[in-house]
């Protein structure tokens, strides 16, 4: 058995208050026995309009976040980095960036996944709408990262929404779907618990949603509320405070064996053409 941190952040535009508060939740975690943290989307920096900036900086931030994965000797999801150029190495020449998740050991990143599904929707808040594709290009494949202690699929916000890329990562071995993220209040409000639960139960996998929460300048407001589902779909943890928090759940693989045995989804699974 396996314990898991899920963290929930109010990230703001300075970057190394942000790095106090992430090493802060580091230790919490580890005082916890945790094997894993799961940081929110935009977590090392949540400003409107930064994303270059921060995107100059992507390697070093990795390297920060590397040595802290080390010093702890701890497994980290690092939320989502805008980074300017592709796992291939080159760069994004129209001006755009790619919104970056890694998944970084104590020995250092073990894997990248570029967030697929760009937000380009009308909400009715403060926002309005948002259209992530003119900041960001999307990324096109879906990526599992290896751990010691189950295969990770690694999923951003918005893919939350998409099943198929859900069921792609548990065709392809994941067995944990972590979902970094930075809802709005309205969208989260109707249907960030919900998703969190029918991926878990599409995927039979646990899900670990780790979210922004509160205000981000003066017009972008987040849901918050991180939280935690088993295999079946239950939710086992959710934070229902305000601003910078923590759980840590069981992750038991024996137990999803059994459950994914009982009901034996993928097996039955029939792709149906109209």
């Amino acid at each position: 058995m396996t314990l898991l941190s899920v963290a929930q952040m109010n990230s703001q535009n300075e970057i190394d208050d942000n790095f106090r508060m992430i090493e802060s939740l580091i230790q919490q975690s580890k005082a916890q026995h945790a094997e894993l943290i799961v940081f929110p989307e935009n977590f090392v920096c949540f400003a409107a309009g930064k994303q270059h900036e921060t995107a100059a900086q992507f390697e070093h931030i990795q390297q920060r976040l590397e040595q802290l994965a080390h010093q702890y000797h701890i497994w980290i999801i690092a939320g989502t980095l805008p980074c300017p150029f592709r796992p291939d190495g080159s760069i994004i020449q129209d001006g755009r960036v790619r919104t970056v998740s890694l998944c970084i050991s104590p020995e250092g990143t073990q894997a990248r996944y570029d967030k697929i599904h760009l937000f380009d929707v009308q909400v009715g808040d403060a926002v309005g709408g948002y259209q992530e594709s003119k900041f960001f290009e999307p990324g096109d494949q879906p990526v599992v990262a290896k751990t010691p202690f189950g295969n990770i699929g690694m999923m951003v916000c918005y893919d939350l929404r998409f099943p198929e890329l859900a069921l792609t990562l548990r065709a392809q071995g994941a067995r944990i779907l972590t979902a970094p993220a930075a809802f709005t209040y309205t969208t989260g409000q109707m249907h960030w618990q919900l998703l969190l639960q029918a991926r878990a139960m599409d995927t039979q996998c646990d899900v670990l949603g780790a979210a922004q929460q509160g205000w981000h300048g003066e017009k972008r407001q987040t849901w918050g509320h991180t939280g935690a589902t088993n295999s079946r779909g239950q939710l086992l943890q959710m934070i229902q405070d305000e601003g910078a928090g923590l759980i840590t759940i069981e992750f038991d693989a024996k137990e999803q064996d059994q459950i994914r045995a009982s009901m034996p989804l993928m097996q039955h699974r029939r792709l149906i053409s109209f």
